[in-house]
C-alpha cells in the first residue's frame, strides 16, 4: 500500500530536479501525477520515466491561463485533484545598485506570483474532491537574507507568509498549506552553467560548512513533500519544514 493511494497530484517544475524526483517518488507511493513545466520536452521525458501513473501539460507559471489548463488537464486525465506542489522557481545573483527592473521582476513573477496563481488554481478542484495539500517550495533564503540576490529573497519570503495566510483561509475546506525551506540542494539552479568544476565547489563547500556535511540531493526534498502531500501530515498547516542540513541551525565554532 503506497502513501499516496488515490491521490493525484500537480507538480510545477516537475521535468527535472526537486520537481521530477517528486514526480517519481509520488507516482511510486501510488500517486496519479501531473507534471508540469515550461520546459515541456523534458516533461515528457520524466513522465516517460513514470509511465501510465503520469502525464505533463505545458505550464508557465505566471499565466493564468496555463494554470487553468493544468488543473483542467488533472480533471480530466485522474478525475480529481488532492495536492500541489508549488515548485517552479527560478534565480539570479546581482548587486542591488545593478539590478534593473527586468530581472527584478522575471523572478519575482515566477517565484512569488507563479505560488500565489497556483494556490488560487488549486482550490476549486480541491475542494471538490474534500480537501487537499498545498506544499510550496521556499527557500533557507526566505528565511535568512543573501547578498546579491535581493529578487530572489523577496519572493522568497513572500511565499513564506502566502503559505500561512492561504493556510488560515482554506483550512475550512479542508485544505493545508505548508512551505518547505531546502538548503543548498544538487539541482540545475544551483548550477545553471552546468560546469563540472561548480558542481565540485558547491559540494566542498558544503562537505566543509553543513554540519550534515554533504550537499542535498533532490530526493531529499521530496520526501519531505511526500510526507506533507499524504495524510501523515494532517495536522500540519501554515508551518515550515526547512531542510538544509543543519546550516541554519546556529554559528560553529571556529576551527
Amino acid at each position: 500500500m503506497g502513501r499516496l493511494d488515490g491521490k493525484v497530484a500537480l507538480i510545477s517544475g516537475g521535468a527535472r530536479g526537486m520537481g521530477a524526483a517528486g514526480a517519481k517518488i509520488f507516482a511510486h507511493e501510488g500517486a496519479r501525477v501531473v507534471v508540469g513545466d515550461i520546459l515541456e520536452d523534458a516533461a515528457r521525458e520524466t513522465v516517460a520515466e513514470i509511465g501510465d501513473a503520469a502525464t505533463c501539460v505545458g505550464l508557465d507559471v505566471t499565466r493564468e491561463g496555463d494554470w487553468a489548463n493544468a488543473t483542467q488537464h488533472a480533471l480530466e486525465a485522474f478525475g480529481r485533484l488532492d495536492v500541489l506542489i508549488n515548485n517552479a522557481g527560478v534565480g539570479g545573483v546581482s548587486p542591488i545598485e545593478e539590478l534593473d527592473m527586468a530581472e527584478y521582476r522575471r523572478i519575482t513573477e515566477v517565484n512569488q506570483t507563479g505560488v500565489f496563481l497556483g494556490i488560487r488554481a488549486a482550490i476549486e478542484p480541491m475542494s471538490d474532491a474534500g480537501g487537499g495539500s498545498i506544499v510550496n517550495i521556499s527557500s533557507i533564503d526566505g528565511l535568512v537574507g543573501m547578498p546579491q540576490c535581493l529578487p530572489y529573497v523577496a519572493s522568497k519570503f513572500a511565499v513564506r507568509g502566502m503559505t500561512k495566510t492561504a493556510a488560515i483561509e482554506l483550512a475550512g475546506r479542508g485544505i493545508r498549506v505548508n512551505s518547505i525551506h531546502p538548503g543548498h540542494i544538487a539541482t540545475p539552479m544551483n548550477n545553471p552553467m552546468g560546469t563540472e568544476e561548480a558542481a565540485r565547489a558547491m559540494r566542498e563547500y558544503c562537505e566543509r560548512d553543513v554540519p550534515l556535511a554533504r550537499i542535498g540531493e533532490p530526493e531529499d526534498i521530496a520526501r519531505l513533500a511526500l510526507f506533507l502531500a499524504s495524510d501523515e501530515s494532517a495536522y500540519c498547516t501554515g508551518s515550515e519544514f526547512t531542510a538544509d542540513g543543519g546550516l541554519l541551525a546556529g554559528v560553529p565554532l571556529p576551527g
